[in-house]
């Protein structure tokens, strides 16, 4: 489990290297190759991705996959810190559902 809450952690940080990288497109495509926050976003995901499939190896698929979506929560976190995105009520509800849901579905997991 905790192999995969890195893995959302990781992803949540490669989003905003992403939209980082994507605000600078606005000067052109030709910048796309030469795009250091895209290909540290791009590289942050292939990471989680790698701590994910690491968690796979011992862990129930359906307990772990929705713990990636923890990730929305990290996102809206680094959203507001870095880009100053407003955390609205429907986001918070949202938000508290996720975290719900991951809960109850990691109460389902088989003890071993």
């Amino acid at each position: 489990m905790l192999l995969v809450l890195a893995a959302s952690f990781l992803g949540s940080f490669g989003a905003v290297f992403l939209k980082s990288g994507a605000q600078k497109l606005k000067h052109g495509l030709r910048y796309l190759i030469l795009n250091l926050h895209l290909g540290a976003g791009v590289t942050l995901f292939l990471g989680s991705s790698a701590f994910y499939v690491l968690g796979l190896k011992r862990g129930e698929v359906s307990v772990l996959y929705p713990m990636v979506s923890l990730a929305n929560v990290w996102t809206l976190v680094w959203s507001r810190l870095f880009f100053k995105e407003p955390i609205t009520r429907s986001k918070t509800v949202g938000l508290l559902l996720i975290m719900v849901g991951v809960f109850f579905i990691g109460l389902g997991a088989e003890s071993r």
